[in-house]
């Protein structure tokens, strides 16, 4: 099927860099030239420029609508989703390999294969799909699969099948796969936008079984406005993962892997990860140490936490204890008494800096917080998106040796520098009350402030216009509650 003719091509190629909308105007209609579609092209491959360098740069991919294009997933993300998937692979193939001695097992590791039940324009599923011998896409609308036959192709994508069918009906009616990948409609029948499982199509909820039963792991794409303690909850014991993703500090999805509850695999000697199950197994959990790895005498892992940067560098978890060269494809989750799975691990995950925890010490009500604030408050920093989201504010006091200014106020203070906070961190220069004298004090002359409350009785914006202070500048003014409950502001610069 042509999806582009030549003279539309030969347009796209030579415009590609303009101004659309200036196109639209000025652009003459010229027989064989399917200007519309042109425009989509231009505009479409402008976006991915910037969001999809890799499909930017391969010739012959074509883009949907502008709407699609804003709402697609990321390089980043998309890579993020194939990274999980590959960790969950390895992880089941060194079990394999540990339980059959069989010369089938190397054929069998190799013939993995996966199922992306909501197609959509395929980013997701061109990344996922390069770790698998055989993927599968399932998307209802025929155009979409149309064009995604198109651009796997031209992305090299042999192994890609292309399927026009409901996503429910053809789980219904699969072989089981090593891995599902899902991410419901977040829009109702009438265009609204929705936030809920339940709301969203396919109801995850209700397939939650199905999926199980489908497959080792499924990887559900959520809507980050969740409060993914909720999702858990919803999931009933069978969420082993939750990854928060944010991108340019802001949260972009709530990833959550599934798979069978750890009962479901007694009889066959193994947890619902594919790990071989000790007894009492969970018994580390209520430990927070920053350790590649935790191992019984068997050399078994229980449970690993990670700190970690995404894009090399230092690891972050040589700050605080060792690192024994663990590759990231031997994580796996222990199982509790209760027999389901532990509290799932969550990864915070923003741009170039990631925060794994074991969230059991959390749930079993082991929190640290409550340190009294140092004497010396000389830095301020405020966590990124991702740990926001995630509301681990007590592991981050004891992983990085600061502490909260306030127990609402998600923002935390030092004497020493930190180098490796996973956030913003800024040099405190004066702190004072609300009062007039104060913030004379305070404000030094200023006369323009980049402003942030947290915890506070005012808004920014009404914050500003009390203090008179334009937007801008290199003075950076917070807004909160201190311990105490005391309202405090804080004059700052960025370090």
């Amino acid at each position: 099927m042509t999806i582009m003719n030549d003279k539309t091509r030969e347009f796209v190629a030579m415009h590609r860099d303009e101004d659309v909308r200036e196109l639209a105007l000025k652009a003459k209609r010229v027989e064989g030239l399917d200007l519309s579609l042109a425009l989509d092209q231009i505009a479409g491959w402008q976006i991915a420029s910037k969001k999809l360098p890799q499909w930017a740069s391969c010739e012959g991919i074509i883009y949907p609508p502008h709407i699609s294009m804003e709402q697609c997933s990321s390089q980043f993300t998309a890579q993020y989703k194939s990274e999980i998937a590959q960790t969950l692979l390895a992880s089941a193939a060194t079990v394999c390999a540990r339980v059959s001695d069989s010369p089938e097992s190397d054929t069998l590791v190799a013939k993995r294969a996966m199922v992306d039940l909501t197609g959509g324009f395929g980013v997701d599923f061109s990344y996922l799909a390069r770790g698998f011998s055989q993927a599968t896409y399932v998307e209802r609308q025929r155009h979409l699969c149309d064009l995604a036959e198109h651009n796997m192709a031209a992305l090299g994508l042999d192994q890609a099948r292309i399927v026009c069918d409901d996503g429910v009906e053809y789980l219904d009616n699969m072989d089981p796969v090593d891995l599902i990948y899902i991410d419901p409609a977040r829009r109702d029948e009438h265009g609204a936008r929705t936030y809920a499982i339940e709301d969203c199509t396919p109801n995850v909820l209700e397939l939650r079984d199905l999926l199980l039963a489908k497959s080792q792991c499924t990887l559900v794409k959520l809507s980050p406005m969740l409060d993914w303690r909720k999702a858990v909850a919803d999931f009933d014991g069978a969420v082993r993962e939750v990854h928060i993703v944010a991108t340019g500090n802001e949260c972009k999805e709530l990833l959550l892997v599934l798979g069978r509850p750890a009962q479901a695999d007694a009889r066959d000697g193994v947890d619902g990860a594919g790990s071989h199950r000790r007894p009492a197994a969970h018994a580390h959990m209520g430990q927070m140490d920053i350790r590649a790895r935790q191992t019984s005498n068997d050399k078994t892992p229980l449970v690993r936490t990670r700190v970690e940067q995404m894009n090399g560098g230092m690891d972050l978890a040589d700050t605080v204890g060792s690192f024994d060269g663990e590759s990231k494809a031997e994580r796996t989750v222990a199982a509790s008494h209760d027999g389901r799975y532990a509290a799932p691990h969550v990864f915070c995950v923003n741009d170039d800096q990631r925060i794994d925890y074991d969230s059991a010490a959390y749930t079993q009500g082991l929190r640290i917080g409550g340190k009294p604030l140092p004497e010396a408050k000389n830095y301020l920093y405020e966590p990124n998106a991702s740990i926001m989201k995630a509301g681990c504010f007590d592991l981050v006091e004891e992983r990085f040796g600061v502490t909260q200014i306030g127990p609402s106020s998600h923002l935390f203070v030092s004497e020493q520098q930190i180098a490796d906070f996973p956030g913003r961190g800024f040099a405190i220069e004066a702190v004072g009350s609300m009062n007039k004298k104060d913030t004379k004090r305070l404000l030094n002359g200023a006369k323009q402030a980049n402003i942030a409350v947290r915890n506070f009785p005012l808004t920014a914006p009404q914050l500003r216009k009390k203090l008179k202070l334009a937007d801008g500048g290199t003075v950076y003014l917070f807004g909160t509650t201190m311990q105490g409950g005391d309202h405090v502001l804080l004059r700052t610069s960025k370090i």
